[in-house]
């Protein structure tokens, strides 16, 4: 098919035409002349672009002041750990050349890049998202554009200008990092993601639909909504301390915070107690009234209220809580689950909603209603000393990880004490209407080319396929 000629391009799409005209010429040189120390390199400069300790500060206190979301402390301690995790993860990644070669199959596999990969990027979280999209796509010889939020324009920008600077001491072309041009729109994510080789969608469901509809291959993960289940075998102080660190941090700006608690009856009150003393509040009656009513009131959640200072949920409910250690987050009792309780969804707030459970069978239940509501796919905590519970919920939930005796937003998307990929993007499978189930890592960002020879027939007789089936059923 012909190019459309440029002036019958609409000017959003023009724009994008020209960023996108100038990754791909980057991208080709970058191959044409690359080698995996070449590859390595360039995705260490886009890393410590962010790793350097004054740059880390600077971008995370210009994401909380320009999104308005999550804190400063915790923005450097997630740019840091994930991106140190992720570079942990690809150091001996083989991403460049032959990188399997089998006589037994007489099959050799080659590493291939993508091309340009085009990545829409959340405003909870506009630079440890990039940065982790960016080392990837570098790493396996692609170039990358990035589509922030309207609220991630500015970090986006100079996140890309420190990249670049890095660039600049390795001789590395600047436009295989760049992002497209403020103002952010609608019109102009489309045209990327109608134009680039692969998408990496984080965040907005209506982002990972359009991208999906786009006709350009798509990886985009699905809603959170994490429901963690408290049995009567977990150590109540344990679990208390982990899932307060979990829900508290980056003020819940994660897919993977604790939005529900469900607590078998046995556990309940001794859990609550240790709740209660790391900063858990169980807000009663007229107060969880008040709570609810400015949190959900308006139809939707209230953008006022997400990942904000617990001082600012409070003051926003008009609330105050005295006698009591500070708060840290907030909880109030789930009245039932589904659209008419809004409380059973994702609250990106320092708020979580309890239930109360008979025992773990009811426990579990709870959860898959949880789950068919929202979330499915995503995850799901357990704190238990019964490891057979986690392989019972591995088996029955719809969901792609159970993540046991774990602060959950630490765990979920990798952690230096477990075995799960270092990433921000989480795939829920089918369940949640995604073309992976794992962790977003760099493997998705290649292609493979495999050369095949022959090799000795391996043909087997129909007795050698059938022969069992014919005894049991016959012919």
């Amino acid at each position: 098919m012909a190019a459309q000629p440029l002036a019958a391009l609409s000017d959003e799409e023009a724009v994008v035409n020209d960023v996108m005209a100038r990754a791909r010429s980057a991208q080709r040189a970058y191959e044409e002349n690359g080698s995996q120390n070449a590859y390595d390199r360039t995705a260490l400069a886009a890393a410590w672009a962010l790793m350097q300790p004054e740059r880390n500060a600077e971008l995370a206190a210009l994401a909380v002041e320009t999104t308005g979301l999550g804190n400063v402390a915790d923005k450097i301690t997630k740019n840091h750990r994930k991106t140190l995790g992720l570079l942990r993860d690809i150091r001996d990644a083989r991403t460049f050349g032959v990188t399997r070669d089998d006589p037994a199959t007489g099959i050799t596999e080659i590493a291939r890049p993508k091309g340009v990969i085009g990545a829409v990027v959340p405003s909870t979280n506009p630079v440890a998202t990039p940065v982790n999209n960016a080392v990837n796509a570098l790493k396996c010889g692609n170039a990358i554009v990035l589509s922030p939020s309207p609220k991630g324009n500015v970090v986006c920008e100079k996140l890309i200008g420190y990249i670049h600077a890095e660039f600049a001491k390795i001789g590395a072309n600047p436009d295989l990092v760049q992002m497209v041009p403020a103002p952010s729109s609608k019109a102009r994510t489309q045209a990327l993601m109608e134009t680039c080789d692969l998408l990496v969608v984080t965040g907005s469901q209506d982002n990972v639909r359009r991208a999906y509809s786009s006709g350009t291959p798509a990886l985009g993960v699905g809603a959170g909504n994490v429901t963690v289940i408290v049995d009567e075998t977990a150590d109540p102080a344990d679990a208390a301390r982990k899932i307060t660190a979990s829900k508290t941090f980056d003020n819940a700006t994660s897919c993977s915070s604790e939005n529900s608690l469900i607590v078998v009856d046995a556990i309940f009150d001794a859990f609550m107690a240790e709740l209660d003393r790391t900063g858990g509040v169980y807000l009663p009656g007229e107060a969880a009234d008040d709570l609810r009513a400015a949190l959900f009131g308006g139809g939707g959640l209230n953008r006022a209220m997400v990942a904000q200072d617990i001082d600012r949920v409070l003051d926003t409910a008009g609330i105050e809580i005295t006698g009591k250690a500070p708060a840290r987050f907030l909880l109030i009792d789930g009245r039932g689950i589904g659209p008419d309780h809004p409380e059973s969804g994702e609250k990106l707030s320092l708020v979580t909603t309890l239930y109360r459970a008979r025992d773990f069978e009811d426990a579990t239940d709870i959860a898959a209603r949880m789950l068919a509501y929202q979330g499915a796919g995503h995850s799901i905590g357990l704190h238990s000393a019964d490891d057979a519970r986690a392989r019972h919920l591995g088996a029955s939930l719809p969901t792609c990880r159970v993540i046991v005796n774990q602060a959950h937003c630490f765990a979920t998307g990798g952690s230096f004490d477990n075995g799960m990929p270092f990433s921000l993007s989480m795939g829920c499978g089918s369940w949640g209407g995604n073309s992976i189930d794992d962790n977003l890592h760099w493997r998705h960002f290649l292609n493979t080319t495999k050369i095949v020879r022959t090799i000795p027939a391996n043909e087997p007789s129909m007795d050698d396929i059938f022969g069992d089936y014919w005894q049991a059923a016959g012919q």
